[in-house]
């Protein structure tokens, strides 16, 4: 998978809301729900339930350090 193809998903799913999993620093994981707010062309940001702005790289989904939970369940 290329940064394109995952620009061009995250930009498909900006707006609705979602379930993440990061894979932080010594295997801590983290899951959260959020929406997608804004994208730029390194970075994208999520608004997440706790109303925290997150900020994610392209290249996070890439290594799997983020992913997109129930994407695949719509």
């Amino acid at each position: 998978m290329n940064i394109d193809i995952v620009r061009s998903k995250i930009e498909d799913i900006k707006g609705k809301s979602h379930s993440f999993r990061f894979n932080g620093n010594r295997n801590q994981v983290e899951e959260f729900s959020g929406v997608i707010t804004d994208t730029y062309p390194a970075i994208f940001l999520i608004q997440s339930s706790e109303d925290k702005v997150r900020t994610f790289s392209y290249n996070d989904i890439i290594t799997s350090s983020l992913q997109i939970i129930d994407l695949g369940k719509k």
